[in-house]
């Protein structure tokens, strides 16, 4: 009789288990081990922060899968705490406390650590914690700071951190973030990375960017400019560093973060070893480079790959390119592909367009502003990224995008894209439509759309410019002006007061979101108007993202 098929896992959050039992769905006769360093495996570490404000009730729910059913359903032989603490690739063994064991192929999902910066006084403070892993939550819950402490910092001003001090906001906490970057949400761009401060300022979330922590005590931190701000427990969500050591001492290639790099079969550059989650790249498919997208999506997804391939399969992940979302309080925030931070670090060349649509049509009640930004390519127009904000709608506006992406739609495809359209859902031109009908508009050269940053810069500078805005003079006194030398004349007048704007400098346009914006920029040019800027989003952007003077305001 052949010999069993034996097949390690190192790993028991997310890939590991997914690997297991793919492994074991594939091959029924494979021996199967699986070694976690914890008591858990496979808990949702990404419903840690809406366990901290008793929307998700019940601890237990967040363990998605409990030991024994994979003992008893997929017959998987697991070793809850028992760390593995060395490979050997060329032997083919795995060495813990409590044994050696021999591998005819290995699956490495060790995910990662959290990162926990150098600070004085944190060795032997008890009132910190990490926010990654369910232990972290027990030690949180442990601490009592849930009941006892008024003031909570968060350190990192990513995703799970920003949840955190959601969740904890909401119930009655006085919460400080503290991000080094000089935004917060790093791989956004800075405009919707501001909207984003907004909307947490005016929930109460008091944010220190550009800052780091140099000290903390029992009651307080003590900033890198020399703040000092109350703080009765600290959470610490900075990011987490790939845990890697026991393969790239042995030689595995890695990125510079240490994130095993492996082929599209999951496969590291050691025979026989596959990686998948937290503690492996991926290939980024928009970028095609190297990608590290520490997400519960690709963990699952790779796990799946890299345990029918040591079975015997011939499974391929092609990769991911970086979609996320973000519940803010009554707003959402997403992006998908590659957005400008990311298109400029690779050399990529891009072109956006940036727009505000309604979530419903105009005559169905509770409809919201939602801003967009596409980016696609300047020859080929092909999708790269888009990031968008807004209260409704924008979780499935986010998906469309991000699956015209994967296809490598166009901007010339998104309007002949079949939406499902209905009031209460979506308007008849739904935003993706829109945004495709805008960017094909700038295309025709007859002026240039320029987003609220760019057109803030162009109003600091020295040079001498047209501020044209043609809201009706009823909107400016409602919501304000945008600059103090702006020239109003309402769209509907224009024709008629053609001489009144100047010819011999750059025109820049505005209106409430855009739309009369454009239709101003095209009567301008028909009429022999050159230098034009039309100013994507209209005053609603301008104010969503920069700051106006009180003045102005």
């Amino acid at each position: 009789m052949e010999n069993k098929k034996r097949i390690i896992i190192i790993g028991g959050l997310s890939a590991g288990p997914s690997a297991a039992a793919k492994a074991r769905r594939t091959d029924e006769n494979a021996e199967i081990i699986l070694f976690e360093k914890t008591a858990n495996i496979s808990y949702a570490t990404c419903g840690i922060p809406y366990a901290f404000s008793g929307r998700i009730k019940d601890r237990d729910k967040l363990l998605v899968v409990k030991p024994d059913l994979l003992r008893k359903r997929f017959n998987i032989d697991v070793h809850l705490e028992e760390p593995v603490t060395s490979i050997d690739p060329d032997q083919h063994m795995v060495y813990t406390p409590k044994g050696e064991y021999q591998y005819d192929k290995l699956v490495y999902a060790t995910g990662g650590t959290a990162i926990v910066p150098p600070i004085e006084g944190i060795e032997n403070n008890p009132n910190w914690a990490n926010a990654k892993t369910i232990e972290d939550f027990d030690r949180i819950v442990k601490s009592n700071a849930l009941d006892d402490a008024e003031n909570i910092t968060i350190v990192g001003a990513g995703l799970i951190g920003l949840e955190t001090a959601e969740n904890l906001v909401q119930i009655g906490k006085k919460v400080t973030v503290i991000e080094l970057g000089q935004h917060i949400l790093g791989p956004w761009d800075d405009k919707f990375a501001q909207m984003g401060e907004k909307v947490l300022e005016e929930n109460g979330i008091l944010l220190e960017l550009g800052k780091k922590v140099d000290k903390m005590d029992e009651q307080s931190v003590t900033l890198n400019d020399g703040t000092i701000l109350p703080s009765d427990f600290m959470i610490m969500s900075i990011g987490v560093k790939p845990i890697t050591e026991m393969l790239t001492s042995k030689g595995a290639k890695a990125l510079p973060n240490g994130a095993l790099i492996v082929n599209n079969k999951m496969e590291t550059s050691l025979p026989d070893i596959y990686a998948a989650g937290d503690c492996a790249s991926i290939p980024n498919v928009v970028t095609n480079s190297d990608g590290w997208f520490p997400m519960g999506t690709h963990s699952n997804k790779g796990g799946r790959v890299a345990g029918a391939n040591a079975v015997g399969a011939n499974e391929a992940f092609p990769g991911g390119y970086g979609t996320a979302i973000m519940e803010m309080f009554s707003h959402t925030i997403a992006r998908t592909g590659a957005g400008p931070k990311i298109l400029e670090r690779e050399g990529i060349a891009y072109e956006s367009t940036f727009i505000i649509a309604n979530s419903h049509p105009g005559f169905y009640p509770g409809g919201k502003d939602m801003f967009i930004e596409i980016y696609y390519t300047p020859d080929t127009h092909t999708l790269l990224g888009a990031e968008l904000f807004g209260e409704k709608g924008v979780d499935k506006r986010t998906d469309v995008l991000a699956t015209a992406i994967y296809a490598k739609l166009t901007i010339e495809d998104l309007p002949n894209l079949d939406l499902a359209y209905a009031p209460p859902f979506s308007p008849a031109k739904d935003p993706v439509i829109v945004a495709g009908f805008v960017a094909q508009n700038a295309q025709k050269g007859l002026f240039k759309e320029v987003n609220a940053k760019v057109a803030q810069e162009a109003f600091d500078s020295n040079e001498e410019i047209t501020i044209l805005d043609v809201r009706n003079p009823q909107e400016l006194e409602n919501a304000g002006i945008i600059h103090e030398n702006a020239l109003n004349i309402p769209l509907d007048s224009l024709r008629e007061r053609l001489n009144e704007v100047p010819q011999d400098k750059p025109i820049y346009i505005t209106c409430a979101k855009g739309l009369r914006g454009y239709l101003a920029s095209l009567i301008l040019a028909h009429n022999g108007f050159t230098n034009l800027h039309n100013i994507a989003g209209g005053f609603t952007a301008f104010k969503k993202i920069n700051t106006l003077s009180p003045a102005m305001a």
